[in-house]
């Protein structure tokens, strides 16, 4: 393009953002005419322009200012977004109260995100006292008005009987309209409803699509869960290469099982080339994020030096570790440490105890 071809687009350029500024501008001055007449919809327009900077500065102040006076006109949307002011301390000095207060306000006029949001402040007791049947009440409306994330949160209400008499069914049937309306947590939910048969009939195909509709979302448990499916061939066919590549990309999601597991597959060659420098490394990642399972196969690396260099010192520590966590095989492995003197001094005593705890938590070998 040619130097004075660019100029000329340019100062096209500029000439455009300049009538949208002026147009920004005037209709900016027309909203604050007409809401200062009550006109709920310049008010609410008004807030947008304050808040967004369209057509003058950012000024939260202001925004706050014309919710307010929307919300006292009675427009249901403006009290919604009043209470999120007073929640977060936005153009006001922050005050849960007041937010429960409009929120309530809202949601006695109809409006669903509010019916949402006044569900979560009686449930967490923000700005009122901890009430999960009113939590109840209000998610059962929003749901019924068609806020999906209510639904998941209802689901969960009849799930664990909180505010309301435990119902797996019903539990069931909200999680399904959460999820065909696109939530990812209701998605995995209802997976789990189908594997296990909670609710309804077990359905491992449908389990998988479900977990597969939630991975895609990049949730991740739901990546680990399909993953499992692909290892074991539930719900669809065995597909090993699927597997690890779903627990990979968990795991590098920071899923702690799945970091398990894709140590597992390097372990064992499952999808992959072996590769024990590996497996010690999603080992080590697992059991320093407190996964129990972990714990013990790091251990038994550091015992054996698999993937790293054989350390008894070390492998009685996350023996220990884990057996103190309640797994059955490092207890008799820490048992078995105790009365060989292996990373630690000789403890017949110790041992017999570790023996003992290992046989009570049904390790058949101890």
């Amino acid at each position: 393009m040619s130097e004075q071809k660019r100029s000329k687009t340019q100062n096209e350029i500029d000439i455009f953002y300049k009538n949208v500024i002026n147009i920004e501008k005037n209709e900016i001055h027309q909203n604050q005419k007409t809401a200062e007449n009550d006109d709920e919809v310049s008010m609410n327009s008004l807030t947008i322009c304050y808040k967004n900077e369209k057509g003058t500065e950012k000024n939260l102040e202001r925004a706050f200012y014309w919710y307010q006076k929307a919300a006292e006109n009675g427009d249901k949307d403006a009290m919604n977004n009043l209470a999120i002011c007073y929640k977060n301390g936005k153009g006001i000095e922050k005050n849960l109260e007041k937010a429960f207060y409009w929120y309530q306000k809202a949601a006695e006029n109809g409006d669903k995100i509010a019916m949402f949001n006044l569900a979560n402040r009686y449930r967490n007791g923000e700005g009122t006292e901890k009430n999960l049947e009113k939590a109840f009440y209000w998610y059962q409306k929003a749901a019924e008005n068609g806020n999906y994330v209510a639904m998941f949160n209802l689901a969960i209400c009849y799930k664990n009987g909180k505010g309301t008499e435990e119902n797996k069914e019903k539990a069931f049937y909200w999680y399904q309209k959460a999820a065909e309306n696109g939530d990812k947590n209701a998605m995995f939910n209802l997976a789990i409803c189908y594997k296990n048969g909670k609710g309804t009939e077990k359905n491992l195909e449908k389990a998988f699509y479900w977990y597969q509709k939630a991975a895609e979302k990049d949730y991740i448990k739901a990546m680990n869960s399909l993953a499992i499916c692909y290892e074991n061939g539930e719900g669809t066919e065995k597909n090993l290469e699927k597997a690890f590549y779903l627990y990979q990309k968990a795991a590098e999601n920071d899923d702690i099982v799945a970091m398990f597991n894709l140590a597992t597959c390097y372990k064992n060659g499952k999808g992959t080339e072996k590769n024990l420098e590996k497996a010690f490394y999603w080992y080590q990642k697992a059991a320093e994020k407190d996964y129990i399972k972990a714990m013990n196969n790091l251990a038994m690396c550091y015992d054996n030096g698999e993937g790293t260099e054989k350390n008894l010192e070390k492998a009685f520590y996350w023996y220990q570790k884990a057996a103190e966590n309640g797994d059955k095989v490092a207890m008799f492995n820490l048992a078995i440490c105790y009365e060989n003197g292996e990373g630690t001094e000789k403890n017949l005593e110790k041992a017999f105890y570790w023996y003992q705890k290992a046989a009570e938590s049904g390790d058949k070998v101890a």
